[in-house]
């Protein structure tokens, strides 16, 4: 049978491992299926991106405000997808610690942005008839 000290060498990250208990595993399954879910959000919004793209291509009329609104959604869907791991790593090493989980930093950056975007995309229509 492995050792507390041989399990946490053959986990990655095991830095992470190392560090204090293993919390219930309901909550570290849990914190798995929400780190999942950022991932999810992060494809969501850069397919978003790649659409409105093709949708400026398809009409033959190229528009920079259309590829503006592209990008921001393709920036918001790299800026989910990289801080997803790092959400994960916080929350399982309060839960390994027993400390407060952490405050959600990405959640009200992610909100505020995507209604600025979706202002944007009003906005877009109401000007080009997109």
């Amino acid at each position: 049978m492995a050792t507390d000290r041989e399990d946490c060498d053959s986990r990655w990250p095991r830095r992470l491992y190392r560090d204090g208990s293993d919390p219930d595993p309901r909550f570290t399954l849990a914190n798995e299926r929400t780190f999942l879910a950022w991932i999810r959000t992060a494809l969501a919004l850069m397919a978003g991106g790649v659409g409105v793209e093709a949708l400026s291509a398809a009409t033959g009329q190229p528009s920079p405000l259309r590829t503006a609104l592209a990008v921001l959604l393709l920036l918001a869907g790299v800026l989910c997808s990289a801080t997803a791991f790092t959400r994960w790593w916080t929350t399982e090493r309060a839960l390994r610690r027993g400390r407060p989980l952490p405050a959600p930093r990405l959640a009200p950056v992610l909100g505020y942005g995507l209604g600025a975007i979706g202002v944007a995309a009003c906005v877009l229509l109401f000007v080009t008839g997109f």
